[in-house]
């Protein structure tokens, strides 16, 4: 029997000073996916996430809006958990990392970091913009990209070439707050000393921890050599006060996926588990990241570091997607195609949108197009066409020929083994994240059900009373098969599967795949979706154009 796995699932914390939209629930939904896959292994997965709720922007923000920053991150904190309820994301802990556990962790491993001589404290020199009376937070400066020249790029880190710098290394900088041009002051700042970890990274990064081609990218910028990391930024900023500071604070990504550690933390204060199994140094259980391809610089060559220096468990694998456009282009609420998580859910079923992404989703860090024409066409053909309509057609000669119970035994085994004996293909291509692998084998399986049913013409065959036994056991093949599509879509698409196991009577299992249900009562069958119209698709985009701004 194989060992149950433990296993602790993030994804990148959303940040706290706007509503989530369609682009954040890929990443959510690509890992729900992959946790509940888990758990219907029998794995303990445990799902976990929290507002990343510190930073200029937040600050700014409920200045303008007249309220603290605590009070906005607690009204976007509330708004996120809405979102991640009802499109169906199973995280175990939804926390924040404006929190007691995750100050605490913050100061202890900067103690740590700065007893191995790993912090280094410096004067350096920083964008001050004059008018707003303020020092420039990376985001808050805009120029010239010093290594590939590309315009208008942030102070941090160039969106074209993926190139990390310092602000003051921006061409012709200037404010986002005020158009002027800041002026450079000096200032003491704390950094980490990321560039004594290369030949660590190299290494680590040789263990199938991401992607080969997220490795090769990587390792362009080890092979260009690591500059040592600035940790720290002045007030004002919200945030945590560096230890022995009145006037610095810790960065928002030293603290951000140290979120993860504390939102664990704050799990088992009302759990138990046992924090230190699971995050100390030699921890046997295993620690999965889902981020974006823009922030794999953070996760995984600061971050690792940074717990490598700390002596805490690194992660076991970083598993990295692409961006979402939306009909071929970028997001844009000019177009009126930046559409919030909440405008998709006033209008559709979120398992629409899961189905839709888990069959463009692979392991690679690839964009995924959301076509909305095409959309509409494949959650009305697959789900609605193929999926239901397969136990649409059977059900009533069961409910009404047999008061709802299935055959004792199976019509066509070698047809019923064909479905059970895929679990083995569906399982490995969801372990590896190639859920549009395991959505194309779950379809063709469909197709091959209902083809079944269409050759064997139970209807005709109903007609005749001395059939009546042939198309009981022919019917009762095809809920069989339903259900295993229903086992094998679980993790997909769970509002779903909630109404099938109504229907069949039965909790799915993902070991229930291996035995039909035989000599078994079925409910009557009620429909279970609706076909998508062009209307709710207008109504969607409708309620994306009334929020623009």
């Amino acid at each position: 029997m194989t060992q149950k796995r433990q296993i602790i699932v993030t994804n990148a914390l959303p940040y706290a000073n706007a509503p989530l939209h369609l682009g954040h629930m890929l990443e959510y939904t690509q890992t729900d996916i992959w946790v509940r896959f888990q758990r219907m292994r029998k794995n303990d997965c445990y799902y976990m996430s929290a507002d990343d709720a510190h930073g200029t922007p937040i600050m700014l923000t409920a200045s303008q809006k007249g309220i603290s920053p605590e009070e906005h991150i607690d009204k976007i904190r509330e708004s996120h958990e809405a979102d991640f309820k009802d499109f169906l994301i199973s995280v175990d802990n939804y926390y924040t990392t404006h929190s007691p556990e995750n100050q605490k962790l913050c100061e202890d491993i900067f103690q740590i970091l700065k007893r191995n001589k790993h912090i280094e404290e410096r004067e350096i020199s920083q964008a001050f913009d004059q008018q707003e009376n303020l020092f420039l937070a990376d985001r808050y400066i805009k120029g010239t990209c010093p290594n590939c020249l590309a315009e208008n790029q942030y102070g941090d880190n160039c969106e074209a070439c993926g190139a990390t710098y310092k602000p003051t290394d921006l061409i012709n900088p200037i404010s986002v707050l005020s158009g002027t041009k800041p002026v450079e002051r000096e200032s003491k700042h704390y950094f980490f000393k990321l560039s004594e970890f290369n030949d660590f990274l190299k290494d680590w990064l040789s263990k199938d921890v991401v992607t080969e081609s997220i490795a090769n990218k990587l390792n362009e910028w080890l092979e260009e050599g690591l500059t040592d990391w600035d940790i720290s930024r002045d007030e004002p900023y919200f945030g945590f006060l560096i230890p022995g500071e009145d006037t610095k604070y810790f960065y928002v990504w030293l603290d951000a996926p140290i979120g993860y550690i504390a939102a664990f933390k704050n799990y088992c204060n009302h759990s138990k588990l046992d924090f230190n199994y699971f995050w100390g140094k030699d921890s046997p259980t295993e620690l999965y990241h889902f981020i974006g391809k823009d922030i794999i610089n953070f996760h995984a060559l600061f971050w690792p570091s940074m717990l490598k220096s700390a002596g805490i468990r690194l992660p076991t694998k970083i598993c990295v997607h692409g961006f979402v456009t939306i009909n071929g282009l970028k997001m844009s609420k000019s177009r009126g195609t930046f559409i919030l998580a909440r405008d998709y859910l006033d209008n559709l079923d979120p398992d629409f949108l899961r189905y839709y992404y888990a069959c463009k989703l692979s392991n690679s860090a690839e964009d995924l197009d959301l076509n909305l024409e095409d959309f509409v066409q494949k959650i009305n053909s697959d789900l609605v066409g193929k999926v239901v309509n397969l136990a649409s057609r059977c059900s009533k000669f069961i409910t009404k020929g047999n008061d709802g119970y299935l055959h004792s035994e199976i019509d066509d085994k070698e047809l019923w083994n064909i479905f059970s004996q895929s679990a083995t293909t569906i399982s490995e291509n969801y372990e590896n994240r190639n859920f549009s692998k395991a959505t194309r084998e779950i379809i063709k399986l469909t197709d091959l059900a209902n083809e079944y049913i269409s050759d064997k013409q139970p209807w005709v065959l109903n007609k005749e009373h001395d059939n009546k036994e042939q198309v009981l056991r022919i019917c009762s093949l095809g809920i069989n098969l339903f259900r295993l599509i229903m086992i094998y879509l679980k993790p997909i698409t769970p509002n779903l599967v909630r109404k099938a196991e109504d229907f069949l009577n039965e909790t799915l299992l993902w070991d229930s795949s291996a035995h039909p249900l035989l000599n078994h009562k079925i409910k009557k069958f009620e429909p279970m979706i609706s076909r998508i119209q062009n209307e709710n698709i207008e109504a969607m985009l409708n309620s994306a154009n009334d929020g623009k701004a």
